[in-house]
């Protein structure tokens, strides 16, 4: 097969889009996550998980090794695929988000430029001030099973600039008890 059977030219003027990894670092009841630095372009101040570009010579199992390797220095295993979400942003590109968990074997993390790394319990998630997405994002992660199959997602905007997330297939249980 060669390049051009790809056929990429054909479908110039088709919706096109980003890829991204969000990774979830989780040690016993605890998940790593990124509080944004003040002066952070996207999500200033707010809570995120880690992660970033798929680059163009890697696969998107790589990106978010590399991801959670260049910004949590974690020592990570049981790395996996969780979910895919197709996020339209109303424009002719968005972003395809891969959604990631890891086990940290340890709990030691050296301090990242995007912001400041915490360790926050499980029943603190409520309290923080999220990137809006988690608040429905993180249940639905955080309540499956080892042997559960990825999830799929999409997100867009509504006509008020207001987020809409509707995960496919029927609800989790996370999902009907909130």
């Amino acid at each position: 097969m060669t390049r051009s059977d790809q056929g990429v030219e054909k479908s110039a003027h088709r919706y096109k889009a980003v890829p991204r990894t969000l990774c979830f670092i989780m040690h016993g009841d605890d998940i790593l996550l990124l509080h944004g630095s003040p002066n952070k372009r996207i999500w200033p101040g707010k809570y995120n998980g880690v992660g970033g570009h798929v680059e163009a010579d890697e696969d998107v199992y790589s990106a978010a090794l590399r991801e959670m390797r260049e910004e949590t220095g974690a020592d990570v295993s049981d790395v996996r695929l969780r979910g895919v979400i197709n996020i339209d942003i109303g424009q002719e590109t968005g972003i395809i988000l891969f959604v990631f968990t890891a086990q940290a074997r340890g709990r030691e993390v050296r301090p990242s430029p995007e912001g400041t790394l915490e360790w926050v319990r499980r029943d603190r998630l409520e309290a923080l001030d999220l990137v809006e997405d988690l608040t429905r994002l993180l249940p639905h992660v955080l309540s499956m099973q080892s042997a559960d199959p990825p999830f799929f997602a999409r997100y867009h905007y509504d006509r008020h600039e207001q987020l809409v997330i509707t995960f496919a297939g029927p609800p989790t249980k996370s999902e009907t008890q909130t």
